[in-house]
Protein backbone atom coordinates (compact mmCIF):
# COMPACT_ATOMS: atom_id res chain seq x y z
CA UNK A 1 0.00 0.00 0.00
CA UNK A 2 3.12 2.67 0.88
CA UNK A 3 4.78 1.71 -2.14
CA UNK A 4 1.57 1.89 -4.20
CA UNK A 5 1.17 5.49 -3.04
CA UNK A 6 4.64 6.44 -3.69
CA UNK A 7 4.61 5.29 -7.32
CA UNK A 8 1.29 6.75 -7.63
CA UNK A 9 2.35 10.41 -5.61
CA UNK A 10 5.48 10.41 -8.34
CA UNK A 11 3.50 10.35 -11.14
CA UNK A 12 1.50 12.98 -9.72
CA UNK A 13 4.35 15.02 -9.42
CA UNK A 14 5.93 14.44 -12.85
CA UNK A 15 3.05 15.68 -14.51
CA UNK A 16 3.30 19.17 -12.31
CA UNK A 17 6.70 19.05 -12.90
CA UNK A 18 5.74 18.98 -17.10
CA UNK A 19 3.11 21.81 -16.10
CA UNK A 20 2.74 25.05 -17.36
CA UNK A 21 -1.18 25.60 -17.77
CA UNK A 22 -0.96 28.95 -16.28
CA UNK A 23 1.60 31.85 -16.08
CA UNK A 24 3.45 30.45 -12.74
CA UNK A 25 4.95 27.02 -14.70
CA UNK A 26 6.88 29.95 -16.69
CA UNK A 27 8.35 31.64 -13.78
CA UNK A 28 9.48 28.91 -11.04
CA UNK A 29 12.70 27.71 -10.48
CA UNK A 30 10.98 24.40 -8.98
CA UNK A 31 7.83 23.14 -8.44
CA UNK A 32 6.89 22.37 -4.91
CA UNK A 33 4.78 18.96 -4.55
CA UNK A 34 5.03 17.72 -1.07
CA UNK A 35 6.95 17.31 2.18
CA UNK A 36 6.60 14.69 5.21
CA UNK A 37 4.91 11.46 5.17
CA UNK A 38 2.61 10.03 2.67
CA UNK A 39 1.09 7.34 5.26
CA UNK A 40 0.54 9.86 7.49
CA UNK A 41 -2.62 10.83 9.49
CA UNK A 42 -2.64 14.35 9.10
CA UNK A 43 -2.39 15.97 5.51
CA UNK A 44 -1.46 20.37 5.81
CA UNK A 45 -2.65 21.97 2.93
CA UNK A 46 -0.70 25.66 2.94
CA UNK A 47 -1.14 28.64 0.40
CA UNK A 48 1.57 28.57 -2.25
CA UNK A 49 4.96 28.18 -2.10
CA UNK A 50 7.48 31.60 -1.54
CA UNK A 51 11.04 32.26 -2.42
CA UNK A 52 12.94 29.81 0.11
CA UNK A 53 10.51 26.85 -1.65
CA UNK A 54 10.96 28.23 -4.96
CA UNK A 55 14.57 27.69 -4.35
CA UNK A 56 14.16 24.09 -2.79
CA UNK A 57 11.06 22.46 -4.17
CA UNK A 58 9.96 22.00 -0.53
CA UNK A 59 6.93 23.57 1.23
CA UNK A 60 7.13 25.64 4.27
CA UNK A 61 11.08 25.93 5.01
CA UNK A 62 11.59 29.71 4.98
CA UNK A 63 10.53 31.61 8.16
CA UNK A 64 7.14 30.59 8.18
CA UNK A 65 7.96 27.02 7.66
CA UNK A 66 10.68 27.38 10.54
CA UNK A 67 7.84 28.80 12.66
CA UNK A 68 5.04 25.90 11.95
CA UNK A 69 7.62 23.05 12.57
CA UNK A 70 8.80 24.83 16.29
CA UNK A 71 4.90 24.76 16.86
CA UNK A 72 3.76 21.39 15.98
CA UNK A 73 6.93 19.74 17.71
CA UNK A 74 6.30 21.28 20.85
CA UNK A 75 2.84 19.60 20.50
CA UNK A 76 4.24 16.82 20.17
CA UNK A 77 4.45 15.76 16.66
CA UNK A 78 7.34 14.96 14.10
CA UNK A 79 6.44 17.00 10.76
CA UNK A 80 8.58 14.05 8.90
CA UNK A 81 6.75 11.64 10.39
CA UNK A 82 2.96 12.78 11.14
CA UNK A 83 2.46 15.33 8.70
CA UNK A 84 2.71 15.30 4.53
CA UNK A 85 2.61 18.96 3.37
CA UNK A 86 1.44 20.54 0.25
CA UNK A 87 0.13 23.50 -1.23
CA UNK A 88 -3.19 24.99 -3.31
CA UNK A 89 -0.88 25.51 -6.08
CA UNK A 90 2.65 23.82 -6.91
CA UNK A 91 4.31 26.89 -8.17
CA UNK A 92 5.60 30.33 -6.83
CA UNK A 93 3.06 33.55 -7.37
CA UNK A 94 5.52 36.66 -8.08
CA UNK A 95 6.45 39.05 -5.20
CA UNK A 96 4.52 35.95 -2.94
CA UNK A 97 1.01 37.27 -3.95
CA UNK A 98 -1.71 35.24 -3.33
CA UNK A 99 -2.66 32.96 -5.95
CA UNK A 100 -5.30 33.62 -8.36
CA UNK A 101 -8.63 31.98 -8.01
CA UNK A 102 -7.93 30.69 -12.06
CA UNK A 103 -4.43 29.47 -10.82
CA UNK A 104 -6.13 27.27 -8.40
CA UNK A 105 -8.34 25.80 -10.28
CA UNK A 106 -6.23 25.19 -13.00
CA UNK A 107 -3.70 23.24 -10.00
CA UNK A 108 -7.28 21.99 -8.41
CA UNK A 109 -6.44 18.34 -9.90
CA UNK A 110 -3.20 18.04 -8.84
CA UNK A 111 -4.29 18.52 -4.83
CA UNK A 112 -7.15 16.64 -5.21
CA UNK A 113 -5.03 13.83 -6.33
CA UNK A 114 -3.13 14.08 -3.80
CA UNK A 115 -5.82 14.26 -1.23
CA UNK A 116 -7.13 11.36 -2.77
CA UNK A 117 -3.79 9.20 -2.59
CA UNK A 118 -2.75 10.32 0.89
CA UNK A 119 -6.07 9.66 2.59
CA UNK A 120 -5.80 11.42 5.29
CA UNK A 121 -7.38 11.20 8.72
CA UNK A 122 -7.07 15.09 9.43
CA UNK A 123 -7.30 17.57 7.09
CA UNK A 124 -5.39 20.70 8.37
CA UNK A 125 -6.27 24.03 6.37
CA UNK A 126 -3.28 26.53 7.05
CA UNK A 127 -4.37 30.22 6.56
CA UNK A 128 -6.95 31.91 4.55
CA UNK A 129 -6.45 31.14 0.98
CA UNK A 130 -6.23 27.20 1.27
CA UNK A 131 -9.66 27.29 3.90
CA UNK A 132 -11.49 29.76 1.53
CA UNK A 133 -10.11 27.35 -1.27
CA UNK A 134 -12.50 24.73 0.28
CA UNK A 135 -14.90 26.40 2.69
CA UNK A 136 -15.67 29.31 0.58
CA UNK A 137 -14.64 32.87 -0.48
CA UNK A 138 -16.98 34.49 2.22
CA UNK A 139 -15.61 33.10 5.35
CA UNK A 140 -13.29 34.72 7.85
CA UNK A 141 -10.28 32.69 9.54
CA UNK A 142 -10.57 34.39 12.61
CA UNK A 143 -14.25 33.06 12.93
CA UNK A 144 -13.31 29.67 11.60
CA UNK A 145 -10.11 28.59 13.04
CA UNK A 146 -10.82 25.68 15.74
CA UNK A 147 -13.45 24.55 14.08
CA UNK A 148 -14.01 21.44 12.76
CA UNK A 149 -15.98 20.57 9.36
CA UNK A 150 -16.23 17.01 7.26
CA UNK A 151 -14.88 17.23 3.64
CA UNK A 152 -14.41 14.89 0.84
CA UNK A 153 -15.47 11.32 2.29
CA UNK A 154 -15.86 12.67 6.11
CA UNK A 155 -12.53 14.16 6.68
CA UNK A 156 -12.31 15.50 9.69
CA UNK A 157 -11.20 19.37 8.57
CA UNK A 158 -9.78 22.23 10.75
CA UNK A 159 -8.76 25.46 10.09
CA UNK A 160 -5.23 27.06 11.65
CA UNK A 161 -3.56 30.80 11.36
CA UNK A 162 -0.58 30.60 8.86
CA UNK A 163 2.49 30.55 10.32
CA UNK A 164 3.24 33.61 8.56
CA UNK A 165 0.53 35.30 10.30
CA UNK A 166 1.97 34.26 13.23
CA UNK A 167 5.42 35.64 12.56
CA UNK A 168 3.56 39.20 13.18
CA UNK A 169 1.87 37.96 16.44
CA UNK A 170 4.74 37.22 18.73
CA UNK A 171 2.76 36.74 22.35
CA UNK A 172 1.71 33.48 23.49
CA UNK A 173 0.08 34.87 26.40
CA UNK A 174 -3.42 33.22 26.46
CA UNK A 175 -5.82 34.37 23.57
CA UNK A 176 -3.07 35.16 21.52
CA UNK A 177 -3.12 33.83 18.10
CA UNK A 178 0.09 31.54 19.01
CA UNK A 179 -1.39 30.19 21.81
CA UNK A 180 -4.73 29.67 19.77
CA UNK A 181 -2.37 27.73 17.10
CA UNK A 182 -1.29 25.66 19.73
CA UNK A 183 -4.72 24.60 21.29
CA UNK A 184 -5.61 23.85 17.67
CA UNK A 185 -2.61 21.17 17.49
CA UNK A 186 -3.21 19.63 20.21
CA UNK A 187 -6.94 19.02 19.35
CA UNK A 188 -5.41 17.83 15.31
CA UNK A 189 -3.19 15.32 17.80
CA UNK A 190 -6.05 14.42 19.55
CA UNK A 191 -8.70 13.65 15.93
CA UNK A 192 -5.55 12.36 14.59
CA UNK A 193 -5.27 9.36 17.31
CA UNK A 194 -8.94 8.45 17.65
Amino acid sequence: MAEEKEIKLNKIKEECKNCYKCELGKTRKNIVFSDGNPNAKILLIGEAPGADEDATGTPFVGRAGKLLTKLIEECGFSRKDDFYICNTVKCRPPENRVPTDEEKSLCENYLLEQIKTVNPKVIVLCGATSAKSFLGNKIKISEIRGKWYKLFDNIDTTVIFHPSYLLRNHSELEGSPRWLTKQDIYKIKEISEQ
